[in-house]
């Protein structure tokens, strides 16, 4: 119990951590999606931190390789809106209640993949940039899965661009929830000793993901995309009608 949480805790969440960091490794998000599920289930008193904490440090080992295809100037317009996105999810928790917020986080990303599976395509353009930016913030904070609105727009760019633009998003997104928690005094500091026994399993997730990315074509990449969107949007909804 060093740790805040049981022996058989921290095992389970070795498992789903290393499935998560695969996952993004190979699509470029998914840890979340796997890990804040169970975390919520198993050790409520984590969330949203530990999740958030992990998401700032894998994305570290998938730019560690990955850096050239980052798109600098279209992170500029996501970051700069996830600022008062992560505004509206510390007062939308101050108001709101975590489940109604997760619904309607989970209804707006499950809407968005139908759409653009229906071959919408959303233009990349500053707007859209800004509009997807607001609401990873708001729902990065608030649930700490963030990444679909910005996957969704990217779903048509090169995987590496997706890979490496999504892991700058989520090193400075996720940080910039933590602070945010922080000034608002809701931040809970102890899941950091946990959040670092965790960090192999995220080294050796990312390895792995690394090595199925030439076993995916790239074309079948966007609708893996999607379907981690798609999953974490019903993973939020089954969590916040059961929770």
């Amino acid at each position: 119990m060093a740790l805040g949480v049981s022996a058989s805790v921290v095992a389970l969440l070795v498992l789903v951590v290393l499935l998560g960091a695969t996952v993004q490794g190979l699509v470029g998000l998914g840890l979340n999606l796997v890990s804040a599920p169970v975390v919520a289930l198993v050790a409520p008193s984590l969330m949203p931190e530990l999740p958030l904490a992990l998401a700032v440090l894998l994305p570290a080992f998938t730019l560690a390789r990955d850096r050239d295809d980052i798109d600098w100037r279209g992170l500029g317009w996501v970051l700069s809106a996830r600022v008062p996105g992560v505004a509206l999810g510390v007062l939308f928790l101050a108001v709101l209640s975590e489940r109604a917020v997760a619904v309607a986080v989970a209804l707006m990303v499950l809407l968005a993949v139908l759409l653009t599976l229906r071959s919408v395509e959303v233009p990349v353009r500053p707007a859209t940039l800004g509009a997807a930016g607001l609401l990873s913030g708001l729902a990065g904070t608030t649930t700490s899965i963030g990444g679909p609105p910005v996957a969704i727009l990217y779903q048509h760019r090169p995987p590496q661009q997706i890979r490496s633009t999504l892991a700058v998003l989520f090193t400075v997104g996720a940080a910039m929830s933590l602070v945010g928690l922080g000034l608002s005094g809701d931040l809970d500091t102890h899941v950091l000793p946990l959040a670092m026994v965790l960090t192999p399993c995220l080294v050796v997730g990312a390895w792995a993901g690394n090595r199925l990315q030439g076993a995916v074509p790239d074309r079948q990449i966007r609708y893996a995309v999607l379907a981690v969107c798609a999953a974490s949007a019903v993973v939020l909804l089954v969590r916040s009608i059961l929770g």
